[in-house]
């Protein structure tokens, strides 16, 4: 016991050493000036004379808090309406400064300035905001650490490039972010500078430490804002759009008729009303909810669960992401078509909400199941209920509840439940989740009629009106670290588990695995970091049967010149499918990605070995999936895309061709202006025998303020005779304005 006690007390110190070696963070104090400045990019307003001044002198990557062999300055000024940061960034070869003009949100692989602040300072949320040399913005919502790109906010920016390097300008309105209503704020505050080369540099304003996960809880406070005015705000966002449509009346034959539809034109619009920074109601009549950047294509051969997709409308931009739990209990694109919708998003103290409701067309379902699910469209209505609360203390840590509520036609769905996670020793993490499900299924079988049976609970899948019920568990025990990481995790999903608001494919599930991941920092001339991993898991179903056991090993390495390569090896690979155990699934996975050059990137994935082909009567097969993709920039202004993906599967023993196809696609861009570009996107996609073609003229001014003019046109291959025949096409115009008091 003595010896017992002891060691405990020696791990005890070591981890108050640990916590003493942090280094004390530093403040920066914005300095309040009287009127709006004008940006130029170039730093030459003489206000920002008046501003106190850091530097961003520390390289995170991929050395690891050494001096930053570039310079980097940063001034923060502020009036009653926006916050104001200047940065001069140093290049001793400003001839190899990294930066296009292109969209928003498109800067990535550039040169670029980071700013980073967490406005509640509870380290569970913060805005990122960043500009390239040519002043392209770009902005994104992290939430514990995941990163949400879809998030976009009004602000504004300038930049310009000179003989020793550039600066640049940011000014972001206090309408466009939520913060506490209090006298004086105190946010926590991180900066950085991109800066990629032979290796992808980023500089930052502190040290930050690779054995903390939580990348904002190393900021500093940002501190002297004071005296903001929290009066109420009030947002318009009218559209109108005109289209017209025209399609064959039956894609399967060739000499069908091409039916020419009515121009049609709609309007609609929202509002949105903050009455404080930290609450507003958002609500749209008739939406506009057009996905005008199309999704780009998925092989679907041999994938038994509904495939899914990004989110790019705008009224789930914001607000939303309190939603998003790790079971995706939330999917926001099963709200699919609504005849209004509504939101309310608020933060009060400690506690976090948000609260949906749509009236919606076209509701689509998901029906889910041990081995396969299926995506079910229909013309049905249904209305849709969300409701979310959470409770944040300390570092990102929380606990929350979700409620989901969907009614359609004869039928329901209702899920509600607890998530939470916890942090300990600033590397260590326990979360969880625990929900139940509600089902009344739709009594039409004409919509849906598999006979499917969900485990041993007797019910099939077919919409025949049964009610069903089964709840969904996870626990997570996660270690974060410098060097050696683990995840010890457990799922467990009911047969009769049904998310209808979610993206839930699989049920029926009881998953267990583990993985230990260790990393290296050589930094040396061939090599930034690498690592090695194990994982290894068992899955079974709750009638007991062992459905697959697997482990998986494989490394990563960063190399010079932006170069990444991975390798993964399915060691072991055991899986039961419809009732046939396949053994020594074997394959390997291959990905290498690399930034060589401003005009330049391509990526590589390459899965070859064995594969189950998924069908009625499985068999196990030789084959590969090869993915590869270019991006050249020519100019500063024009880029030119191409991706290949290509799909091979034969028997093992008989070598009979399963299938051999690709999906091939091409996207030109001309960025005229930050705001005016012209795109041309073109699809093959071999399994289907289609061709799609999308032209696009856009000018944005700002996320939500934008005019779009463009077609889609859809093409079917039938063969020699009558070779390729337009199957649909569609023009449209759009005109959205974004008015704000």
């Amino acid at each position: 016991m003595k010896n017992v006690s002891a060691f405990f007390s020696m791990l005890f110190l070591w981890f108050l050493t640990v916590e003493a070696q942090s280094v004390e963070p530093q403040s920066f104090r914005a300095v309040r000036i009287d009127d709006d400045m004008k940006l130029t990019g170039k730093l030459d307003d003489p206000r920002w004379a008046l501003a106190n001044q850091v530097e961003i002198s520390y390289e995170m990557q991929p050395g690891e808090n050494i001096p930053a062999p570039q310079r980097t300055t940063v001034k923060i000024l502020y009036n009653n309406d926006f916050l104001y940061f200047g940065f001069d960034c140093k290049d001793t070869r400003p001839s190899e400064i990294r930066g296009n003009i292109t969209d928003r949100d498109k800067l990535f692989e550039d040169d670029f300035v980071i700013v980073i602040f967490d406005t509640y300072d509870d380290n569970q949320k913060a805005y990122e905001f960043f500009v390239n040399p040519h002043g392209i913005q770009g902005d994104i919502l992290n939430t514990g650490g995941n990163e949400d790109a879809s998030f976009d906010a009004v602000w504004y920016s300038a930049a310009a490039i000179n003989d020793s390097g550039w600066t640049a300008e940011m000014a972001i309105p206090f309408k466009s972010i939520r913060f506490p209503a209090r006298q004086e704020q105190v946010w926590t505050l991180l900066l950085g500078r991109n800066f990629p080369r032979d290796s992808r540099y980023i500089f930052s304003w502190t040290q930050i430490s690779r054995n903390n996960p939580c990348l904002i809880c190393q900021g500093s406070p940002l501190v002297g804002i004071e005296g903001i005015e929290s009066t109420s705000s009030v947002e318009f966002l009218p559209f109108a759009i005109g289209t017209q449509r025209g399609s064959v009346l039956d894609t399967d034959d060739p000499a069908s008729e091409f039916v020419n539809g009515k121009v049609l034109g709609r309007v609609g619009g929202g509002v949105r009303y903050a009455p404080s920074p930290d609450f507003s109601v958002d609500a749209v009549i008739n939406p506009d909810f057009s996905q005008v950047e199309s999704d780009a294509g998925q092989i679907s051969v041999n994938t038994t669960f509904a495939l899914s997709f990004p989110e790019k409308r705008p009224f789930f931009q914001l607000g939303t992401d309190l939603f998003q739990v790790r079971s995706d209990i939330f999917y926001s694109r099963s709200i699919n078509n609504p005849v209004a919708a509504a939101k309310v998003v608020g933060k009060s103290g400690s506690i976090s909400y948000s609260y949906l409701a749509a009236s919606d067309r076209n509701t689509p379902f998901i029906v889910p199941g041990e081995e396969e699910s299926d995506l079910v469209k229909t013309s049905l209505e249904s209305f849709t209920n969300i409701g979310r609360a959470r409770y944040d203390f300390g570092d990102e840590t929380f606990v929350g509840a979700l409620v989901t509520a969907r009614n359609a036609s004869s039928g329901y769905n209702y899920v509600g439940g607890i998530d939470w996670n916890y942090k300990f020793w600033d590397n260590y993490y326990l979360r969880g989740e625990l929900f139940y499900a509600n089902t009344k299924e739709l009594n039409d079988a004409s919509l849906f009629n598999d006979g499917r049976v969900f485990g041993n609970s007797g019910h099939t899948a077919a919409f025949d009106g049964e009610t069903l019920g089964g709840g969904s568990y996870r626990v997570d025990f996660i270690r974060r670290a410098r060097d050696y990481s683990f995840s010890l995790q457990y799922r467990d999903e009911a047969p009769t588990f049904q998310a209808h608001v979610g993206r839930v494919n699989s049920n029926d599930t009881r998953t267990v695995n583990m993985e230990h991941n260790y990393t290296i920092y050589p930094n040396n001339a061939f090599m930034n970091q690498g690592s090695v991993f194990v994982n290894t898991g068992l899955h079974f179903n709750h009638a007991g049967a062992r459905k697959e056991r697997w482990l998986i090993t494989g490394g990563r390495a960063e190399l010079k010149w932006q170069t990444n390569v991975s390798f993964v090896y399915l060691a072991q690979n055991e899986e039961l499918f419809h009732g046939f155990r396949f053994d020594n699934i074997n394959r390997s996975i291959w990905e290498v990605e690399s930034r060589p050059l401003s005009s330049l990137s391509f990526s590589l994935e390459m899965e070859l070995g064995r594969f189950i082909r998924r069908s009625d009567t499985p068999s196990l097969g030789q084959g590969h999936n090869i993915s590869v993709e270019a991006t050249l920039k020519p100019t500063s202004q024009f880029q030119f895309n191409l991706s290949y993906e290509r799909a091979r599967l034969s028997d093992l023993n008989t070598g009979e061709l399963f299938y051999d196809g690709y999906l091939a696609r091409a996207v030109g861009m001309y960025q005229f202006t930050p705001e005016i570009f012209l795109r041309l996107i073109s699809q093959y996609d071999s399994f289907e025998k289609s061709i799609d073609v999308y032209p696009l003229l856009s000018y944005k001014l700002n996320p939500f303020t934008i005019f779009y003019a463009g077609s889609t046109s859809s093409l079917m291959d039938y063969g020699d005779t009558p070779g390729i025949k337009q199957t649909a096409r569609q023009y449209f115009v759009k005109l959205q304005y974004l008015w704000r008091s």
